[in-house]
């Protein structure tokens, strides 16, 4: 496969633009390649800028549900842009889109729309610290929630950790503010609580964690969580930035039936625009300027742009009772046969699915948390990668990274990458 524009324009970038991308995973470090620089999509597919097509699975890391540049949402963005992209002033469409949100998500009472997921969940955190009156957070190892300097802690050793700075930039007394623990380990939440929980503003996780590739929680523990914030007085946020709206129309909660204090959403309430939102329990989020004393603003939230183009994905999820159970069975279709695929070659493989995100791990299961993650072989990622690419596939570039469906998804996309796995092994064996 030629990419030479696609390695040129990565040189232009390199020129202008700080590592040549606005998001280091788009550099395709992991896999050892050169960034693919996409000029359009339509439905499932993507074309680069040397006329290749491919079959994608990273649908804008899970924004796109619909697929790309789907009628309803396209239409939609037309139709707002001729009156005006920003007006720094409230609009109807930011009260409809939270009506809709309000009505699907079990937890959300009141929100507020900010511009990314990273805003979000670094808003609710201050949020939530407001609330308690408290300063300390915990989150998990391998769960990601955004740039913000209180998620960027690394996990120590031990049940209990006081994290240390993951990223330059970050300080020891943000890292002293941050509680890391094992995903899946209720003996570790328990003592943290017992250690700490007066001091416990928040627990925040994502309810399915996608950022070390899928890994999902045990039976119960979501609702240890729960059952340990309530009894602390701790508010327990639920980052859904990737499965709000993506594995039901409830979100991960649902599929649960657990009730957090605060949500986090972002990606598929845009539509591929840039959109965050933060809301949950009336009570906190009045807590909130201007009518509370916890401060927050911004220029572009609840820009009518991707207001129009949430509405739009909201709508046509509302009129589609049938879309997440077509969604699961498709991708249960998938991450099964990948399984096969790997098992007639001999690989050691894992692959966790959960509505329409997937992850297929290069290690002998299972895969409960980053440690378990991390005894992937990355080396036979990165050549599957690069083979399926060559057959136009494009995966999430990262073993450590999650797979997303749409609904614009065929069986026979599924057969076609199945086919393209099976040659993409063989390849890479033979290869070895």
């Amino acid at each position: 496969m030629k990419l030479e524009r696609s390695i040129a324009a990565f040189a232009r970038a390199s020129t202008v633009l700080a590592g040549g991308v606005n998001s280091p995973v788009r550099a395709l470090g992991a896999v050892g390649l050169s960034p693919v620089f996409m000029k359009n999509g339509a439905g499932e597919h993507l074309y680069d800028l040397d006329d290749h097509e491919y079959l994608d699975y990273v649908m804008s890391w899970g924004a796109l549900l619909l697929g790309h540049a789907h009628p309803a949402v396209t239409r939609a963005i037309n139709n707002a842009v001729t009156r005006g992209t920003s007006f720094g002033t409230p609009t109807q469409a930011e009260t409809e889109l939270a009506e809709a949100i309000v009505s699907m998500m079990p937890s959300i009472e009141r929100l507020r729309f900010v511009s990314s997921g990273t805003e979000a969940t670094m808003s609710a955190i201050r949020l939530a610290r407001g609330f308690t009156g408290r300063e300390k957070i915990v989150k998990f190892a391998g769960c990601y929630h955004g740039h913000g300097d209180s998620f960027l802690i690394a996990a120590g050793s031990g049940a209990l950790t006081h994290g240390v700075p993951d990223s330059l930039g970050v300080t020891e007394g943000t890292a002293r503010d941050t509680i890391v623990l094992p995903f899946n380990d209720v003996p570790a939440i328990e003592q943290a609580f017992e250690t700490a929980g007066e001091a416990i503003a928040a627990v925040v996780v994502e309810p399915y964690a996608a950022n070390m590739g899928l890994v999902l929680p045990r039976p119960g523990y979501l609702q240890r969580l729960r059952d340990l914030c309530t009894r602390h007085g701790a508010l327990l946020i639920f980052d859904e930035v990737i499965t709000g709206f993506r594995v039901a129309s409830g979100g991960a909660q649902q599929r649960e039936g657990i009730t957090p204090d605060l949500t986090t959403l972002g990606k598929v309430i845009g539509g591929g625009l840039p959109v965050g939102a933060f809301g949950g329990r009336a009570d906190v989020m009045a807590y909130l300027s201007p009518s509370g004393p916890v401060y927050q603003a911004g220029t572009l939230a609840g820009n009518p742009l991707a207001m129009a183009a949430g509405l739009a994905v909201l709508g046509t999820i509302a009129e589609d009772p049938t879309l997440y159970a077509r969604l699961d069975a498709l991708t249960q279709q998938l991450s099964e046969g990948l399984g096969e695929v790997m098992a007639r070659h001999g690989l050691a493989h894992t692959c966790v699915r959960a509505g329409s995100m997937f992850t297929l791990y290069f290690t002998q299961g299972p895969v409960l948390d980053l440690e378990d993650a991390q005894k992937s072989d990355r080396g036979l990622f990165a050549k599957y990668f690069g083979a399926m690419l060559e057959r136009g596939i494009y995966l999430a570039p990262s073993q450590f990274e999650t797979n997303f469906l749409s609904a614009a998804h065929t069986a026979r996309d599924v057969d076609r990458t199945l086919a393209a796995a099976e040659a993409s092994v063989a390849q890479v064996l033979t290869a070895a």
